[in-house]
């Protein structure tokens, strides 16, 4: 077994080996990933030592003080958080050789083509059909809301490819190469100004079959993997006292004195507490997940972070009164990141509106605390044994 002092060896060779300040960038993030010290709980040559988990804070600690570059997770988030690990439980050793490593380097974007139109909470009556057709798949139909389709290489698709069966059983997952001339980006401006989400149209994509992750047939399974990751990667990221969106207002009202009054200090007062319990709740997460799969809790953490952020920035603008209003830039963009607490209050509260939408409305959540994790009964559902041809669109 890996353990910390072995860890910290590995990294001091990485360092002495390519030395941060005079080694490229991408050269570095490849030679930390084949040295095992990108995911440590990664098997080996899959940029792990099969360590535990909880071990990762000791290489990253060392490498942040010998000022080694990152990988630019905000950028790349979705291959970090969402494709990965579902490659690396489902995809084939051919499969995880040939995208994990430029994954995590960054040298692929990655983006998640779920949700559609008429399928957006109730993901599982998506409508994209996946036909085969010899050794590839022919895929047609639409997808939304879809962050970084715009930059991004590679996605992870799920798509219907029995329509006979009930819905949650006709689906299965692949990964489709975005630069198909069958692939079409749009973008969606959102409220903020800019457009970091798209909308997709896919006619006559072709997939080879190599490509598929699971079963035939068993892609709502592989997706709920997908699902429970990104419910983390959004909820549950790492972050230090006061970070995040609390951060902000947290520094205003120290430095803004004359914008102080006793309510406002009492609300604030709240939600900073709110903030830290939801920051150490997380530290509790990831605990739990370096003994195994993320299960539903990472949808209570992302319940609480959607919530947080929405009351957060709202009290943030209310604390700046007139100044609050303001907008520094409606240009149209089309960002390589997401970012929400950057830019200026305006953009903080406008952009926390989406929260409790993107990876997973919070009223799915909801269902899923309560079904999951709190053991209430299920809602009625008439259609789970109905052929998904037969239910009413």
């Amino acid at each position: 077994m890996t353990d910390a002092a072995e860890l910290l060896a590995r990294t001091k060779e990485l360092l002495a080996a390519h030395p941060p300040a005079s080694t490229d960038r991408t050269d570095f993030l490849k030679a930390r990933f084949d040295a095992g010290l990108a995911w440590v709980h990664y098997p080996k040559g899959l940029g792990g030592l099969g360590a535990p988990r909880t071990l990762q804070a000791v290489v990253d600690a060392e490498l942040t003080a010998a000022g080694a570059p990152d990988n630019d997770p905000r950028r790349i988030g979705i291959g970090l958080g969402m494709a990965a690990p579902t490659i690396l439980k489902y995809g084939s050793d051919e499969l995880k050789q040939r995208f994990l490593r430029p994954l995590w380097v960054g040298e692929e974007v990655w983006c998640q083509l779920f949700s559609e139109p008429g399928a957006g909470s109730d993901l599982a009556a998506l409508g994209t059909r996946a036909v085969r057709d010899g050794d590839d798949w022919t895929v047609n139909g639409q997808k939304v809301w879809t962050s970084s389709a715009h930059v991004a290489r590679w996605a992870i698709l799920i798509a219907r490819t029995d329509p006979d069966l009930p819905k949650h059983r006709g689906i299965t997952y692949f990964i489709c190469d975005m630069s198909d001339p069958g692939v079409e980006v749009r973008p969606l401006r959102q409220i903020t100004g800019e457009a970091e989400f798209n909308e997709v149209f896919l006619t006559d994509v072709r997939i080879p079959d190599a490509h598929r992750l699971g079963e035939i047939g068993e892609g709502w399974k592989v997706a709920q993997t997908t699902l429970m990751n990104e419910r983390v990667s959004i909820g549950g990221s790492r972050i230090p006292r006061e970070g995040g969106m609390i951060g902000p207002i947290a520094q205003t009202w120290r430095e803004r004195p004359d914008l102080r009054t006793h309510d406002l200090h009492q609300r604030l007062l709240t939600l900073w507490v709110d903030a830290e319990v939801a920051r150490l709740a997380g530290e509790r997460l990831r605990q739990q997940l370096a003994a195994g799969q993320p299960g539903p809790e990472g949808s209570g953490m992302k319940l609480a972070f959607a919530r947080l952020n929405q009351e957060i920035s709202g009290l943030e603008v209310e604390l700046r009164g007139e100044e609050g209003l303001l907008y520094d830039d409606w240009t149209m963009r089309r960002p390589e990141l997401v970012d929400f607490t950057g830019r200026d209050a305006g953009y903080r509260y406008l952009r926390s509106k989406g929260n409790s939408i993107e990876g997973g409305t919070s009223e799915v959540l909801l269902n899923i605390v309560a079904e999951r994790v709190l053991g209430l009964p299920s809602e009625p559902r008439n259609d789970k044994d109905v052929a998904w041809k037969d239910l009413a669109r």
